[in-house]
C-alpha cells in the first residue's frame, strides 16, 4: 500500500478512489477511514485486498504482520481486522504515519507504527514476522532488494508468506533468485501475489 509521496505517479492501478478506503471484513468490516486529498495516497483496491485475504484465510488468525510501504496502512488495518495478532506499519512520510496512527486510535487497535525508510528499518528491525505486504513504488525495482534484505536480516519466519505487487507482466521478473509465487493474480495494470522462498515453496509442494 504504497504512498505517492514515496515516488509512485498517479496511474490506472488505482483509478476511482479519492480520500479514502474501507475495511472489507473481519471485526471493522465495512468501516471507512479517511485521508487528506493532497496526500495522493492509492490504497490498494477493494477487489484486490479481497482475492489477497481470501488466499490468506487460514493464515491470517494471530500472524504478526509486517506493512512494510504501508502508505494509509489499508493491508494491515484489514489484517488486524480479520484476527492477526500484531501489525507493525513502516512509513517514511510522517504526515502519512500520523495518519496511521489516527485509523489506529479510530478503529481502538494497538499497533506500532514507524516512521522511517524501509531499508533503515530491516537493518535495526528484531522482530519476525509470519507475513509482510510489500507494495512499493514500482517504478524503482524495489521488490529485488527488499526481499533479499527481509531474508539477510532476518525479519521473516521460515514459513512467511509475502504479498507482493508490480506493473502488469512484471511481477515474476521482479522477484530476486531464491524467491518464487505461490499465488498471482491481476487486475487491470498491476500485477500481486503471494511469494515466498524456493525452499518453502519446495516444501510445501512436497508435503502436497
Amino acid at each position: 500500500m504504497k504512498s505517492l509521496m514515496n515516488g509512485k505517479a498517479p496511474g490506472k492501478k488505482h483509478a476511482g478512489t479519492r480520500n479514502r478506503f474501507r475495511i472489507i471484513g473481519g471485526e471493522w468490516r465495512g468501516r471507512r477511514l479517511r485521508f487528506p486529498a493532497e496526500r495522493r495516497i492509492r490504497p490498494t483496491p477493494d477487489r484486490v485486498r479481497e482475492t489477497l485475504f481470501n488466499w490468506l484465510q487460514n493464515h491470517i488468525a494471530g500472524a504478526r504482520c509486517l506493512d512494510l510501504f504501508a502508505g494509509s496502512g489499508a493491508l494491515g488495518l484489514e489484517a488486524l481486522s480479520r484476527g492477526a495478532a500484531q501489525a507493525v506499519f513502516v512509513e517514511r512520510d510522517p504526515v502519512n504515519a500520523s495518519m496511521i496512527r489516527e485509523h489506529l486510535g479510530q478503529l481502538g487497535a494497538s499497533a506500532r507504527v514507524e516512521c522511517v525508510d524501509a531499508f533503515d528499518f530491516l537493518r535495526t528491525n528484531t522482530d519476525t514476522f509470519d507475513l509482510a505486504f510489500l507494495d512499493p513504488p514500482f517504478d524503482q525495482a524495489l521488490l529485488k532488494s527488499v526481499l533479499p534484505a527481509l531474508a539477510e536480516h532476518g525479519t521473516l519466519k521460515s514459513d512467511a508468506l509475502v504479498y507482493v505487487e508490480a506493473a502488469a507482466g512484471k511481477l515474476a521478473s521482479s522477484l530476486p533468485a531464491g524467491w518464487a509465487l505461490r499465488r498471482a493474480s491481476k487486475a487491470g495494470a498491476v500485477e500481486f501475489g503471494l511469494a515466498e522462498t524456493e525452499a518453502h515453496k519446495d516444501a510445501n509442494d512436497k508435503a502436497e
